[in-house]
């Protein structure tokens, strides 16, 4: 047998690629360079080509002209702006640091439209879980310690203490018996199920304080933000802030009605979950009714909380805003959709047995010839994500800034540094796609230029 030729390593492929792209570029690679340090760390860059114009509107003058003709391959990297770690952790970086913001301006106010009263307010963290579908590996605590894993004498049993980091932890004592049609349905149904909560929220409030729904509704707002993860069976669960304003004409969060306390909440959150209910399709699975786990936890956030405390409002952003950029792939799936080639593809992929047969069972279920009634939940565009289909972080309009306000108050610190009145001047630009990514020197190339560097400057 003829041995395969050694993999050049990245070094080696920095020789060519300089050449190549002096070449390109008609002179030396520096507009390349400065390409690569506008990315600050993308990965997966957008190829783009085309052509901008700046004008005064005023006179007509043509002010600046852009074009990629002059660029290295004719084309612009602009960064990707995918909020995966797995996929870009410099573009992830960013997102994870808008969402901090975001929670942190609906806990502490003062800047962002939110005043700073939101800190006295009844606030919660509540953390919502999917039922069981079938008995997993279980991992370590909270505290670190790792228990036996399942010490029966009836049933599927592991008298294993998983460590942090054991590929088993999640995954089925026993497969055979194992749920997957209802898990499936449940993460396709978890938005379903969290819209369904929001409206049983208030009618529980109402219900405690002794309010009709109407009079609670034009009294009292809900406000929440919220980001979903995956836990390592697979089956999603959300972490929220839960807030509780006074209604107002123009959505400012002003304190409550004294009736309105965190401990009310507390209580209306565990019996409106144990009320939310869904109808899941009937296809033989054991799972008929979609609903929440057992295990409802919910932690008060005080007001003005003390600094060295667990429950601070700056601890708790972070919290939730670190599985912003997590998804499906921490419990083993891909980071991407499938393609026909790839379902077929997965036995060869790195893919543990117990997420290869949910993404099965999520294509499966979603051939619309066989299930034309699950035709609406996507489930073969979703099938990488086991069947969840919401998006990973959303909030209330009133609970504090939005993520796009965020950008766009870089977009406007951008601008203000041009050499241009925006208010007198408009760019006219032509833009087409013309791929994404590095070729493999340029990626080994980039890396070598941002090694160390703080991806989320």
């Amino acid at each position: 047998m003829t041995e395969a030729p050694e993999r050049p390593a990245p070094a080696d492929l920095l020789g060519p690629v300089i050449r190549d792209l002096t070449r390109r570029s008609g002179h030396d690679i520096s507009r390349w360079l400065r390409q690569v340090d506008r990315l600050r760390g993308c990965r997966e860059p957008i190829r783009l080509s085309g052509e901008s114009a700046t004008i005064d509107h005023r006179t007509g003058e043509l002010l600046s002209h852009y074009t990629t003709a002059d660029e290295p391959h004719g084309q612009l990297l602009v960064r990707c702006g995918n909020r995966r770690a797995t996929r870009c952790p410099a573009c992830a970086e960013t997102y994870r640091r808008d969402t901090f913001h975001l929670i942190r301006a609906g806990l502490l106010g003062g800047d962002k439209g939110v005043p700073s009263t939101v800190r006295t307010h009844p606030r919660v963290l509540a953390t919502f879980t999917a039922p069981t579908f079938g008995p997993v590996h279980r991992g370590p605590a909270k505290d670190g310690k790792a228990p036996i894993c399942h010490p029966r004498r009836n049933g599927p049993s592991c008298f294993t203490r998983h460590q942090q980091g054991d590929p088993a932890i999640g995954q089925p004592l026993d497969p055979g018996t194992y749920d997957y049609i209802g898990h499936v349905l449940w993460n396709a149904h978890a938005g379903d199920l969290w819209r369904r909560f929001t409206i049983y929220l208030r009618r529980h409030l109402a219900a405690a304080a002794g309010l009709s729904r109407k009079t609670f509704n034009e009294t009292v707002r809900i406000s929440f933000a919220k980001v979903a993860e995956y836990q390592a069976r697979g089956v999603v669960h959300f972490h929220a802030v839960i807030r509780l304003d006074s209604r107002t004409d123009d959505n400012t969060p002003v304190p409550p009605p004294a009736w309105a306390t965190a401990g009310l909440l507390d209580d209306a959150i565990h019996s409106a979950a144990r009320a939310v209910r869904l109808p899941a399709p009937d296809l033989g699975q054991p799972t008929r009714h979609l609903v929440w786990g057992h295990q409802i936890d919910v932690k008060h956030i005080p007001p003005a909380a003390a600094d060295d405390g667990d429950m601070t409002e700056e601890k708790v952003a972070g919290y939730i805003a670190k599985y912003a950029t997590k998804a499906a792939e921490t419990s083993g799936t891909l980071d991407r959709p499938l393609t026909h080639a790839t379902i077929h593809q997965l036995a060869r992929l790195d893919i543990a047995d117990h997420p290869a047969r949910l993404i099965r069972t999520a294509w499966t279920l979603g051939n619309p010839s066989a299930h034309p009634d699950l035709a609406h939940l996507r489930l073969r565009d979703w099938a990488h994500m086991l069947g969840f289909r919401g998006h990973f972080s959303t909030k209330s309009r009133a609970y504090s800034t939005t993520l796009g306000d965020l950008r766009q108050a870089r977009i406007d610190w951008t601008r203000a540094r041009l050499p241009y009145d925006p208010d007198t001047t408009f760019v006219l630009g032509h833009w087409q796609y013309a791929g994404q990514g590095f070729t493999p020197g340029e990626q080994a190339l980039a890396a070598s230029i941002h090694e160390g560097d703080d991806h989320g400057r």
